[in-house]
């Protein structure tokens, strides 16, 4: 047992911080043995789940010992993680460990439940006081909601669609805050579960926090942290100087902001808003970018009305919505989309309204709109009585793309959960110099404090007071996470980018090919200026033939049902060993996007993406090398296809068991 258990502890990122220090599982009195800050011994008659545990929990406390933390502060503190990561292995809790489930609990424990669990603590750590010190507990009570695992943490500050369910162990994505290597992932068009190596940078930022506010005993080291992540995108994506961040828990909640800029230079005038192809955005960018609330929760953990007026935005809101497609489906041609874009902006111009124009790039299919010779003329045209905001939020683009929106004095929004493949829930605007002025006077809307904190704006913005002194924490840990991702990819050469990305479309296009249900969508690459790698198309849409009527495709709900099933372990449906192989692949890919045929009818069509993270290198691929890596990938994406077709040919089996998409 002693060696399985060291394996999973070498290959689970949960275990790192034990990594760090000499251990070993031997005798001892205790559960274990810590001599702070390095000597660690787990108790070798311990079973397989108080091993885990025991590892878990020891391995925090060091860490947190080593940055200064007392034994006892830093003790409670790792044992609430360890709880926390109890709960989410499923693991029952011995009598011996039962003070750990009060640890587990949102709700803060009392003071005795702190003095009875320090108690079951005090005797493995040596020197350790054997009674909590005057205050300790009421510190770990003070700081209760920040305390616990990264994925815990990551799993707040958005809305119901990063809630983890109980079932599944997976979000509203189908996807974990914990890595789950052994998932064959080419969801960048819509969120990915986290990596070793994202993840790793989330959990060493979290105790870096935890151990500053466990010393200072407040919430400060948070907003410290929101200001070194706002400085960290700011370099990775060229903000220039004047320029500024500001945080956003998603996409979406970013077009209120923008919606906000547009209202601060002169609040007596009332706004419209353009905005291309909504449908291939978010459900919910229509109702933000007017002003409403787009979910029925919001990232600072208000339950509001989806739909509903946001106190403090203008209710006059004019919002145009400018097709990139046909009702038949087909891309329009680009002079057409142009020609309506200035017929909407000059409409708007006419009627003494300021304008908010958003342009997409790229949508959840890969159109790009407008080129950047049109947004040049309407900064000319129009001038700063025009509000150019780039939906960049896919972010499959080079920092060079984002300067020249920046120039234009564009607000750019950004995530790291698309190409990233960062967390769902890391969203961020980057303001240029021009832009960022407005931040020094007037004031928001008052329905902004729903969904930002003070701490997550320039310290500088002055129309940032109003919101409450606070900074969403899941928001900073997940955008660390997106962070490690884009270091790994900005360290790849222009050649390794092109290469891997011109294999990912060769190997889409044969599997394609290689069955006759599939219909890939045809989409050209970015129409940039230039050359790049983000020239090149690196998603891919595609239609699956219905099972009873192959003359048809799969509609929305269809395909939302073999999006599920992909997911899924499906092999206890099939009888042959080549069949389960193949079913029993967990396949995770882009949920489907509701597009119209020449008929007018609704087509759900599937997606396959090639993120940042396929360029740079699975983590968990890591001891192979990059050809063997690579081979790896493609072989993967491959069986994808393969798994679809198998789930195709047994559709009536996969509809009546309808398996459901599981963390393992």
């Amino acid at each position: 047992m002693s060696a399985q258990i060291h394996a999973r502890i070498t290959h689970d990122v949960a275990f790192w911080p034990l990594r760090q220090r000499s251990w070993t599982f031997g005798a001892c009195a205790g559960f274990f043995f810590i001599e702070p800050p390095c000597n660690i011994v787990i108790n070798e008659k311990l079973n397989w789940d108080e091993r885990l545990i025991a590892a878990r929990l020891v391995g925090e406390w060091a860490e947190l010992i080593g940055s200064g933390v007392s034994a006892p502060l830093a003790g409670l503190a790792a044992a609430r993680a360890a709880a926390q990561f109890t709960m989410a292995e499923h693991i029952d809790i011995s009598e011996q460990l039962g003070w750990l489930t009060a640890m587990a609990s949102d709700v803060p424990p009392t003071s005795d439940v702190l003095e009875l669990a320090w108690a079951a603590l005090a005797r493995n750590c040596l020197g350790a006081p054997l009674t909590l010190p005057p205050g300790a507990a009421a510190r770990i009570i003070t700081l209760w909601s920040m305390l616990g695992t990264s994925e815990t943490i990551m799993e707040t500050g958005g809305d119901i669609r990063l809630w983890r369910d109980p079932q599944t162990d997976l979000n509203g994505y189908g996807c974990s805050h914990r890595p789950r290597p052994w998932a064959i992932t080419f969801a960048s068009s819509t969120a990915s579960s986290i990596s070793e190596r994202g993840y790793e940078a989330s959990d060493k930022a979290r105790l870096r926090v935890t151990g500053a506010a466990l010393l200072a005993g407040d919430y400060t080291p948070i907003y410290v942290e929101a200001g070194f992540v706002r400085d960290a995108i700011a370099e990775a994506f060229g903000v220039p100087s004047g320029g500024t961040v500001v945080l956003a828990a998603s996409g979406t909640d970013s077009e209120l902001l923008a919606l906000a800029l547009g209202h601060l230079p002169n609040a007596a005038i009332p706004i419209t808003t353009i905005l291309l192809a909504p449908e291939e955005t978010g459900s919910g960018v229509p109702m933000a970018a007017s002003g409403r609330h787009f979910a029925i929760d919001t990232a600072n953990g208000c339950d509001v009305a989806r739909a509903n007026p946001i106190e403090g935005f203008r209710d006059d809101t004019i919002l145009i919505s400018i097709p990139l497609r046909t009702t038949t489906g087909n891309i329009r041609a680009q002079e057409d989309i142009h020609a309506d874009i200035v017929a909407a902006a000059t409409e708007a111009a006419r009627a003494g309204r300021r304008i908010i124009f958003h342009a997409l790039d790229l949508s959840k299919t890969g159109l790009l709109a407008p080129s950047l010779k049109l947004l040049r003329d309407l900064r000319k045209r129009f001038g700063l009585s025009l509000d150019i905001v780039v939906d960049a939020c896919q972010l499959r683009l080079a920092p060079d793309r984002i300067k020249a929106y920046l120039e234009l004095d564009s607000t750019v929004q950004i995530t790291g959960s698309k190409f990233l493949t960062g967390p769902p829930f890391a969203g961020a605007a980057l303001i240029s110099r021009s832009v960022s002025k407005r931040l020094l006077s007037g004031r928001l809307p008052a329905g902004l404090k729903a969904y930002f904190g003070r701490a997550e704006w320039p310290s500088n913005a002055v129309v940032a007071r109003s919101l409450p002194p606070s900074a969403n924490y899941g928001l900073l840990l997940r955008w660390h996470a997106a962070l490690a991702e884009y270091h790994a990819f900005a360290s790849t050469t222009e050649i390794q980018k092109r290469t891997v990305i011109t294999r990912f479309t060769m190997v889409v296009e044969q599997a394609i090919r290689a069955h006759s249900i599939f219909m890939l969508h045809d989409v050209p690459g970015p129409a940039r200026e230039g050359e790049g790698w983000d020239t090149l198309r690196t998603m891919f849409a595609f239609a699956v033939r219905s099972p009873a009527v192959p003359q048809t495709f799969l509609d929305l709900d269809a395909a939302r049902k073999l999006y599920r099933w992909l997911n899924a372990d499906c092999s206890t449906l099939f009888e042959t060993a080549d069949e389960q192989q193949l079913a029993a692949k967990i396949c995770h890919i882009g949920q489907p996007v509701a597009l119209p045929n020449e008929h007018g009818k609704i087509i759900g069509w599937l997606r396959v993406s090639a993120g940042a993270r396929l360029i740079s290198g699975e983590p968990s691929h890591g001891s192979l090398a990059m050809s063997h890596r690579l081979d790896q990938e493609m072989t993967d994406l491959a069986t994808v296809f393969n798994k679809i077709a198998l789930l195709h040919k047994h559709w009536t089996l996969l509809d009546a068991a309808d398996p459901a998409p599981q963390y393992r």
